[in-house]
């Protein structure tokens, strides 16, 4: 009998392989138009990235960059990594807003956040291997070898790795219903909550320890910008720039894919984006607090005068202070361009804020200051097209903006039977 089951079976799994393997080759298949202005400029963005990514892997860093022992981190992790981290943060935000606060009109974007949030750790986290002299040696925290326990880059190397996998439990029951294993899919969506918690604590770990790295450096970056309170500030505005981000690229994907947007996401779409813009609001005001409290204590006035304190200005007044009051006002009047705006002008903000802090008011002082070469910049476009062809790819195809026909995703990770109204 045993034998018949084994020789019964053998041609089903055969059966179920071949299908699976015509599944992926009809998904891998381009939908839509090829030659699009968009595939067009960020396709030969990635080609010159290629080229220049391949200069960097054989000749060096010094062959592409203008880092030097003086400045070792640049735009690849100004950017990249410290700015890019913080525009992820509306992934932990949203998660505990939906799965811990039971706050259901934010649950139709959730796995669009996540799924954002995601690619934005393995695109912005696989930056760093641009960044190291031997990339190779970026599995040395996780295979014990040289472990630096009491380094702080020690904890945020495995801070992202394990925020990462928490990420992708996450998003894994969408991976699921689009290949068709619901018993599978339960067990994923039993898992789903678990990973929340382990993820959003992970996530304030390392938002504030991206800040803490920088607490060694308090004689290199201007004294408007060092502070002891920097992980504090870190997190905090996490919040409200990962939100805005939220706001912001929800927007594009709710037009760009309105043909994959379920109709629950449709009839509540302006609800969640107002609602998300008032915490933004409340957020950015309490950032504005702190950051005026650390000016007070650090003594800081005396900079105001000089063309940094100028700088400073426009970055906490123009980039955080006007975005907030308008924020404030848009949501009162339910002005959806307004909230659009407020968000980009907070995004600003904060690219303005972790560039300040790595690298612009890094080494004020110095004769000599790092400026990115055209590479280094092309390179930073590269990984952000390369991130939004991914992107695109995964919505066009996974039930991301919408749901599995017969079935609706409820917010503890587990499915139920859709029953009609009537």
């Amino acid at each position: 009998m045993t034998e018949g089951v084994a020789t019964t079976g053998r041609p089903a799994v055969g059966a179920e392989l071949r299908r699976f393997v015509r599944f992926m080759l009809a998904e891998l298949k381009p939908k839509g138009k090829i030659l699009t202005p968009f595939n067009l400029i960020t396709g030969a963005i990635m080609l010159v990235s290629a080229v220049v990514l391949t200069i960097r892997f054989t000749k060096g860093l010094g062959a592409v960059t203008n880092l030097s022992q003086d400045y070792p981190w640049g735009l690849w992790i100004g950017f990249d990594v410290v700015t890019g981290v913080a525009f992820a943060g509306g992934a932990y935000v949203l998660t505990f807003m939906v799965y811990i606060l039971r706050m259901e009109k934010y649950h139709p974007i959730v796995r669009v956040t996540v799924l954002n949030g995601f690619l934005a750790y393995v695109f912005y986290a696989g930056a760093l291997l641009l960044d190291l002299g031997r990339p190779w040696n970026v599995i040395n925290p996780v295979i014990g070898n040289s472990f630096g326990v009491s380094s702080v880059l020690f904890l945020v190397a495995w801070h992202f790795l394990l925020y990462m996998l928490a990420e992708f439990v996450e998003f894994s029951p969408a991976v699921a219903e689009w290949l068709g294993w619901r018993r599978i899919r339960r067990y994923l969506g039993a898992m789903t909550l678990g990973a929340v918690i382990f993820g959003i604590t992970l996530s304030l770990l390392h938002q504030s320890g991206l800040g803490a790295l920088y607490l060694m450096a308090k004689a290199k970056i201007h004294p408007l910008w060092y502070s002891e309170f920097i992980p504090i500030l870190f997190v905090v505005s996490s919040i409200f720039a990962g939100l805005s981000m939220v706001i912001f690229e929800g927007s594009i994907t709710h037009k760009v894919f309105a043909h994959r947007a379920s109709r629950r996401l449709h009839a509540t779409h302006d609800d969640i984006v107002v609602g998300l813009a008032k915490i933004c609001t409340g957020v950015m005001f309490v950032y504005l607090v702190l950051q005026l409290l650390v000016f007070v204590h650090g003594q800081r006035g005396e900079y105001l005068s000089t063309g940094w304190g100028a700088w400073y200005l426009l970055e906490i007044v123009g980039f955080v202070a006007v975005p907030a009051v308008l924020y404030a006002y848009a949501c009162q009047v339910r002005h959806m361009t307004a909230i659009k705006v407020a968000a980009v002008l907070a995004l600003v903000g904060i690219v303005l804020n972790r560039l300040n802090v790595s690298v612009i008011a890094f080494k004020w002082y110095a004769a000599v200051r790092y400026v990115p070469t055209w590479m280094e910049v092309v390179v930073t476009l590269g990984v952000i097209s390369a991130e939004l062809w991914v992107f695109r790819w995964v919505v066009n195809r996974m039930p991301v903006l919408d749901v599995i026909p017969g079935l609706s995703d409820r917010p503890d990770g587990s499915l139920e039977p859709v029953r009609s109204a009537a």
